[in-house]
């Protein structure tokens, strides 16, 4: 007993990585048949399960078979200590797969229901660590710890409960924990939603509400945390003076805008104006993407009258964070793709001219970052189909200033190399081909006798010659966006990576890089056709 008493009392105030040597008699003791030498043994061990080296030894040398026998015991302190250092040892990634398959999640998961609150705490603490991988987190769900974790949402020890929502939240991440918790738990939502309505830490508050957010990557959870109150329970954490649960909860926000169901309710319980001044704030730019793409989301949907996003003032606040020297490059593409799905909209496209996008979007075409590019070209092209006078006044205006203006855009992308990325250039193919396309006599002028740009699109047109003529690409007045959430990320009702061509009621949707090279070449091939057409009746002409 004096030898594990003393080994405990020297492991709290020096933890250092240790020999095998020195490790040996700790784990003898371990094995002791006198439960305070087992105690003080078992103790030290999680002290030293602090230090990475610690944690891997203690596995390699049995001491895990050798916790979880001691686990299992009756005695409440034995329990304690034993579950508070496998919570230590399922920190180290590469500790946390033996722990699975040594057959300790079954007996944590039923410490996590015991009655003693420290027990319960690092039961909940070592199946919390055991999330963070998603094979890991399957055996947890076959272990049957799902149900034990969404009871203890309601626990009144705080870091029990903080330990259980973060599992649940890490859980929800992947499409089969989603299926489970629907199919197993119909009570969850209403259980974190009504602990938001309580004071709570705000750690505590912000796992709740990452909960919901990666609940809410599932349509089914987008409508009912709506439905359930989730938007009262929001309002007032988006108001809060810590930026950790502003983000949250815009990141929240996020995902239940993608259901166009939900759009009436977000406005109606007052979070539009909100999340608009939350779009200049430079200084936070995963929080300015989050409000954006709620925006966005919500402004894609259709049928309902989007007068209100004119009067919230969103227009000015997009041109602040456009034209701020601090705007991430992130921002500046989620800035992009908003301003490609307000100009798809017929009462916000005409913010865009009037207000003077435009010269900022010509801009944002050499920001050096594709993704940008791409979604300020989609967006003049979008606005160019519109086919208004005043439309084409702007493009014309803008056609060399500045920076070269909208002309040395599209020579700069459509004369990009091979490698890089093809959906630029097929945008601005199409924005061309729709200048060229237009009534206005002096725009397609400006292209079909400019011998660099036509040079640079019979280039592109010949691509099309080289490749297989297996994939068909339909010609397009439009581009959509659809929703991509392949990699388990947050999902958007717009978003820029997968695109959708309409035209003629056909639909091709752009699906790799030979694809992608006959969709431009092919619109190449349409842009030449316009040219030439144009030249044969200025020939006529004369």
């Amino acid at each position: 007993l004096s030898a594990a008493t003393a080994f405990n009392e020297i492991s709290e105030y020096d933890v250092r990585p240790i020999s095998p040597e020195a490790l040996e008699p700790m784990l003898y003791l371990l094995q002791s048949a006198y439960i305070d030498v087992q105690h003080g043994a078992s103790a030290a061990l999680g002290n030293l399960a602090s230090v990475v080296e610690n944690k891997r030894l203690i596995v390699k040398m049995g001491g895990l078979e050798l916790l979880i026998r001691q686990m299992l015991s009756p005695n409440t302190s034995a329990q304690i200590n034993s579950v508070g250092c496998i919570t230590n040892l399922a920190a180290d990634e590469e500790n946390k797969l033996a722990i699975a398959k040594s057959g300790a999640l079954v007996p944590l998961t039923r410490l996590a229901r015991s009655k003693d609150q420290r027990v319960q705490r690092n039961a909940t603490g070592a199946l919390l660590n055991m999330t963070h991988r998603p094979e890991l987190r399957l055996m947890l769900i076959e272990a049957g710890s799902v149900a034990v974790l969404v009871d203890l949402i309601a626990s009144v020890d705080e870091e029990t409960q903080y330990y259980a929502i973060t599992a649940l939240s890490n859980i929800a991440v992947d499409v089969g924990g989603r299926n489970v918790l629907w199919d197993s738990q119909p009570e969850l939502i209403d259980m974190l939603v009504k602990a938001l309505h309580r004071p709570l830490k705000i750690k505590i508050q912000s796992q709740i509400v990452l909960a919901l957010r990666n609940l809410a990557c599932d349509s089914r959870y987008q409508v009912q945390i709506v439905d359930s109150g989730g938007l009262d329970a929001l309002l007032p954490l988006l108001q809060s003076s810590y930026t950790i649960l502003i983000t949250s909860t815009c990141a929240c926000l996020r995902n239940l805008s993608i259901d166009s169901r939900n759009e009436t309710p977000i406005i109606c319980s007052g979070f539009l104006p909100e999340l608009v001044d939350l779009i200049p704030q430079a200084d936070e730019p995963d929080l300015q993407c989050h409000a954006i793409s709620t925006v966005r989301n919500m402004a894609a949907n259709s049928g309902q009258d989007k007068q209100v996003f004119i009067d919230s003032g969103l227009f000015d606040r997009v041109k602040i964070a456009l034209t701020d020297s601090r705007t991430h490059p992130k921002v500046l593409c989620e800035l992009a793709a908003a301003l490609s799905v307000f100009a798809l909209n017929d009462q916000l496209w005409r913010p865009i001219i009037e207000l003077g996008f435009c010269k900022l979007l010509v801009q944002l075409t050499r920001c050096r970052d594709l993704e940008a590019e791409y979604n300020a070209c989609l967006t003049l092209g979008t606005l160019a189909s519109k086919g208004t006078a005043e439309v084409y006044d702007e493009l014309v205006r803008l056609w060399r200033a500045p920076n070269g203006g909208i002309r040395g855009c599209l020579i700069k992308i459509m004369t990009l190399p091979e490698y890089a990325n093809t959906n630029v250039r097929s945008i601005a193919v199409w924005l061309t081909k729709t200048l060229l396309g237009c009534v206005r006599a002096d725009l397609v002028e400006r292209i079909a006798c400019d011998a660099q740009l036509v040079a640079a699109i019979e280039e592109i047109a010949k691509c099309k010659a080289a490749l297989s003529s297996s994939c068909s690409v339909a010609s397009s007045t439009r581009f959509f966006s659809v929703i991509d959430d392949t990699k388990g990320r947050q999902a958007d009702a717009a978003d820029g990576h997968i695109m959708a061509f309409i035209a003629n009621g056909e639909h091709a949707v752009a699906n790799g890089r030979d694809h992608e090279a006959l969709r431009a070449g092919a619109l190449a091939c349409q842009a030449m056709s316009l040219i030439d057409d144009f030249s044969s009746q200025q020939v006529a002409g004369k």
